[in-house]
């Protein structure tokens, strides 16, 4: 599936701000589900921009201002190719204890997925059999979450605690991808935080408006296998990935420091959109 993201982030203050200093993980990953076929950053005002890989393989962009500004522009234009994704292969809970060496920082607890409260219990969820379909137990798994919460944007913040959104039991893809990661962590299953983007075509799948999450579980013989607990599905064609890490905090879009500028206003606009190869080459 040939796709073309368009990310705009637009700040706005009322005093001038200025040593404005940023970092950008909006670059596709080039991978075995994935292409990059294009990439332009737009910045106004303009700035140079260096760029390195970070620990987790995301592509980060960094670019500093240095005089006084009241706007920051930020623009991205990737152009995709996505391919068919082969049905993982079945496996039980059998293989998960020889993994816990080499993927400890997917089974260890963060400041956003913490492990000290009972979340299974708390959701009444069920670990899986010893001899059944792992595969099975996270589709399912990713289809109760969908049908448990409820999305709605505005209702949490970046920084809501996971506590908060599961007493809630409303909230984001950012949300909802922190909690399966907490599930999954309980009970020993290798996961990982997922930034990218989604495109719906004429589904009701939410989540396209801006940056989506969702997860990825190691599973033997099949690697990083992607589900969408917002939307109840497994990653298909239509994802577009940007980059992974522990959660949030390892692939936030924009993060950034800055002086003066009062009290910002924040804009961000995401339009995905599907395009034929003839147009490519055009």
């Amino acid at each position: 599936m040939y796709l073309e993201v368009i990310h705009i982030t637009e700040y706005r203050y009322p005093q001038p701000a200025w040593d404005s200093f940023n970092e950008l993980r909006l670059f596709p990953v080039e991978d075995h589900r994935q292409s990059l076929l294009d990439f332009k950053l737009l910045l106004e005002p303009d700035a140079p921009v260096r760029s390195h890989i970070d620990y987790y393989g995301s592509r980060v962009h960094q670019f500093h201002l240095a005089k006084p500004h009241q706007r920051l522009y930020i623009e991205t234009r990737s152009r995709v190719v996505t391919y068919p994704i082969p049905a993982p292969l079945a496996v039980t809970t059998a293989v998960l204890p020889a993994l816990h060496p080499r993927f400890f920082a997917y089974l260890a607890p963060t400041g956003r997925v913490p492990l000290h409260q009972e979340w299974l219990d708390q959701l009444g969820i069920k670990p899986p059999d010893p001899e059944e379909n792992l595969v099975e137990y996270l589709s399912n798994l990713t289809r109760f979450l969908h049908g448990y919460f409820t999305y709605q944007p505005h209702i949490t913040r970046i920084d809501t605690p996971l506590a908060e959104f599961m007493r809630l039991k409303t909230g984001v893809c950012q949300d909802y991808a922190h909690a399966m990661l907490a599930l999954c962590r309980c009970m020993g299953i290798p996961s990982r935080y997922v930034s990218g983007y989604l495109y719906t075509g004429n589904s009701d799948a939410v989540g396209a408006e801006a940056s989506h999450a969702w997860v990825e579980v190691f599973l033997p013989g099949s690697g990083w296998v992607g589900f969408d607990p917002t939307n109840g599905s497994e990653v298909t064609e239509g994802y577009v990935k940007v980059g992974h890490g522990r959660d949030y905090d390892d692939v936030p879009p924009v993060r950034g420091l800055r002086r003066g500028g009062g009290r910002e206003t924040l804009q961000v606009r995401v339009h995905v959109t599907r395009y034929t190869p003839e147009e490519e080459e055009s």
